[in-house]
């Protein structure tokens, strides 16, 4: 089963690179056409790995999120990390509208950032017994966290160009542009170090201290890591929803929660998911596209509502 999902997702990249507006076949790069060659490498290729990195990323900052919380139903969606880092973008836009992407970036991460332990400490003055209770108020955070940033940006007349930048689409993907992508790489080798210590938080703050663990030094630790991984995608790709929430909990229903046995599951498995929504986008209404967060929104939102039905049937 889970060499079938590795071999679906590693399909699913191959198709990606051959579908689109542009002409590209394999006949016509055993050929040399240098038109086709180009297509490959100044669109097709970048935005295929940006889809895989991005979709992993998404999925991988999700469960981990969710252990640390210990809710099933949190992602970087639904506490308000991208809210906050809109907020911080459109700081940017406002005050250094020529600003460079490693500035932006900057200011989304740092942004990004304060949001979540804002939250973090919004959660502990909640009740736990209710698992509906935090993604409900994180939705609220992020609602609030919004809402500020449409102020200042209908204010300003920014809200256009806001829009479009975090709203989730790979077509303008080229090579020049899409290295920030990468960043999500050494987050990735990071995370997957610091397993063993992920998983004995995620038991419980008492419990992990009596292993010896700063508690709120590695959840300081641990969110700075999704804070930065989910900014990189956010900004050069924007915000995709329901990943982050649907594909740990559906690693975790078929195949446990060790994340030992399923980080890198879940990360392949978002990746698929991610290039399947792409190409679907690509497709739907060819020659042109619409935004992959549609095509996600839908399907990521019938994936979530069957998680809902099944918890409520067990």
């Amino acid at each position: 089963m889970k060499r079938g999902i590795v071999l679906v997702t590693l399909g699913l990249a191959v198709i990606s690179v051959f579908v689109g507006s542009g002409t590209l076949t394999f006949q016509g790069l055993i050929s040399g056409d240098s038109q086709q060659w180009l297509l490959l490498y100044e669109t097709r290729l970048p935005r295929t790995v940006s889809l895989v990195l991005a979709g992993g990323m998404m999925s991988v900052c999700g469960v981990v999120l969710q252990k640390i919380m210990q809710n099933p139903f949190v992602s970087t969606n639904a506490i308000g990390m991208v809210d906050s880092s809109r907020l911080g973008i459109l700081l940017v836009m406002l005050f250094f509208p020529n600003a460079s992407i490693l500035v932006r970036s900057g200011v989304a991460f740092v942004f990004s950032y304060l949001g979540v332990l804002l939250f973090l400490a919004l959660s502990k003055r909640l009740p736990q017994r209710d698992p509906f209770i935090l993604p409900l108020t994180g939705m609220m955070f992020g609602n609030v966290v919004g809402a500020a940033a449409s102020f200042f940006g209908y204010q300003f007349q920014l809200v256009q160009n806001m829009s479009s930048w975090l709203q989730g689409n790979f077509a303008t993907v080229m090579k020049a542009d899409h290295q920030l992508i990468y960043l999500t790489i050494p987050v990735f080798i990071v995370l997957f170090f610091m397993l063993h210590k992920i998983m004995v938080l995620s038991l419980g703050a008492d419990l992990a201290q009596n292993f010896g663990l700063n508690v709120n030094q590695l959840q300081f630790l641990l969110l700075a890591l999704v804070a930065l991984g989910s900014t990189a995608v956010l900004i050069m790709v924007g915000s995709v929803p329901f990943l982050g929430i649907v594909v740990p909990n559906l690693i975790a229903l078929k195949f446990g929660d060790h994340l030992k046995n399923t980080l890198f599951l879940t990360g392949v498995t978002g990746s698929g998911l991610l290039l399947l929504c792409d190409i679907l986008a690509r497709v739907v209404i060819a020659p042109y596209e619409v935004p992959v967060s549609v095509v996600m929104g839908i399907l990521g939102g019938i994936l979530f509502l069957v998680l809902l039905m099944r918890r409520r049937v067990a």
